[in-house]
């Protein structure tokens, strides 16, 4: 191999790194017995790829290059999404790290899967190719089910690794029955050429229903991924049974791959048949909004609340994915994707805070994940319980928050694109939802403590958490940043 060949791959240099890192990680963790040893090297692995992506678009200009073959594409959304997911994996493994310590749990196995885990995200998000979508998708997959069941002696564990796999793999029989039905109709597996080929198709009657038939298929396997109704049924049962660092870890760089693969089959793959799925997309919507609003009130357990809010959350990025064509053009298509990439970036940030704050406040023997257990804790640690007012007010979409400006932009996308009840609908469920988020608020402020043990921890994770929670009120003060950055993305999409 000459160097004009490694020149010419040089977009998939971080994906080298973060191989290469895992597999480090691995010999690291048979040779050393201090897991120390391991986390710094995890760690390391991700500054190397922050940079080494950095270094690519410093090096491409910004410009969109396909490599392999067409099978893997290098661009702005794809370099934003890979950077957003490197700090959700490092911040995670932070956060995790003396709460897996005091279970057992910090083992080799965790760290080693987490970064192949990433490995697939990283595929995911710049597949150009129905082979590199499923490839990225299995591998995220396959790394994610075995972390649910990291905890052997759980029988709830168990049972939520059960049943995550076998609804995974339903799901990916479906996406996949999906694309093979494209294929046969288009006879191409690659993305952009798929969409080339159904501009030519869509006057043909009986091809278009061909498509039509594979697209719900297609659809149901990517609304699987996000995890919007009726596809959630996996979300509430996972959340609560897999260790809280899992759940922190399956709530955040998953999101952003699942999005990014919504983006490139049926935005850049399918956008001649944006009628028929937007219309899918906007039912999806409503009832992810419905049901995941109106169930997490009667939840008593934070992490299952957690869940049906992220179900919720999930169909609030729908509104912005539905929107970009009205009427036949894509003009709204600028404002709409970018309020859809924006949104899902601020809700991976609200959710490690969110789980983040609950693996701050366990201990050795103790899991703080009921309601009772948030009780009085502004007596406990003034600090921190303004910063759990925070996350639930951003999780509720209340200003000064990044997550008030999120839904904001989604809601100012659905309405310019006509969509004037599904932004009703959003907001009147919007309301129901901040019931259960300032419930929490109620009980850090107004009631009195079931539990004075002190809160101790690691004093990165404290000053990471801070920040981490923080730059929500930032964002959501000074949101153009973002907003721009997001906007130049999905601008050569």
């Amino acid at each position: 191999m000459n160097w004009v060949t490694i020149l010419d791959h040089m977009p998939a240099l971080p994906e080298a790194i973060l191989l290469i890192g895992a597999c480090a990680v691995m010999l690291a963790d048979v040779r050393a017995r201090d897991r120390v040893v391991a986390y710094w090297l995890a760690q390391a692995t991700l500054l190397a790829c922050l940079v080494a992506t950095l270094f690519v678009v410093w090096a491409s200009a910004g410009a969109r290059y396909y490599i392999f073959n067409g099978l893997f594409v290098a661009d702005l959304m794809s370099h934003l999404l890979k950077l957003v997911s490197y700090f959700a994996v490092s911040v995670a493994l932070l956060y995790s790290r003396q709460y897996l310590h005091d279970r057992g749990l910090l083992r080799g196995e965790f760290i080693t899967l987490l970064l192949f885990s990433l490995l697939g995200m990283m595929i995911l998000v710049s597949a150009n190719n129905f082979i590199t979508v499923f490839l990225g998708l299995e591998l995220m997959s396959l790394c994610l089910y075995a972390m649910v069941a990291l905890n052997r002696d759980s029988a709830l564990s168990t049972e939520a690794a059960m049943k995550y796999f076998v609804l995974g793999a339903l799901s990916s029989g479906l996406l996949l029955y999906g694309m093979s039905m494209i294929y046969g109709a288009t006879g191409t597996l690659e993305i952009t050429q798929v969409a080339k080929v159904i501009k030519t198709l869509a006057s043909n009657t009986a091809d278009y229903r061909f498509l039509v038939f594979g697209l719900v298929f297609v659809v149901a396997g990517c609304a699987f991924k996000i995890g919007v109704v009726p596809f959630h049924m996996w979300i509430p049962d996972v959340y609560h049974g897999a260790p809280t660092a899992v759940t922190l870890v399956i709530s955040t760089g998953p999101k952003l791959a699942a999005f990014a693969m919504a983006i490139r089959l049926l935005v850049n793959g399918l956008p001649d048949l944006a009628p028929d799925w937007q219309q899918m997309l906007a039912l999806l919507a409503l009832l992810s909004m419905a049901l995941g609003n109106i169930t997490a009130i009667a939840q008593s357990n934070l992490k299952r609340m957690l869940a049906y809010s992220a179900i919720a959350h999930m169909g609030f990025m729908l509104l912005g994915l539905l929107s970009g064509m009205v009427g036949g053009n894509w003009l709204n298509r600028g404002e709409a994707y970018t309020a859809a990439l924006f949104y899902i970036i601020v809700y991976t940030i609200m959710s490690l805070g969110a789980f983040g704050m609950l693996l701050f406040l366990s201990r050795a023997g103790f899991e703080c994940e009921r309601l009772e257990d948030m009780r009085g804790l502004n007596r406990r640690s003034p600090w921190y319980a303004f910063l759990m007012m925070v996350l639930m007010f951003s999780l509720a979409g209340l200003p000064p928050t990044a997550g008030f400006y999120a839904k904001l932009a989604v809601l100012s996308a659905a309405v310019s694109a006509g969509h004037i009840w599904l932004a009703v609908a959003a907001v009147a469920f919007s309301l129901i939802g901040a019931f259960y988020y300032l419930r929490i608020v109620k009980l850090m402020y107004f009631d009195d403590p079931v539990d004075t043990t002190p809160i101790a921890s690691r004093p990165s994770m404290r000053v990471v958490l801070s920040a981490n929670t923080l730059l929500l009120l930032i964002w959501g003060i000074f949101p153009g940043g973002l907003m721009a950055l997001c906007f130049v993305a999905v601008g050569n999409l």
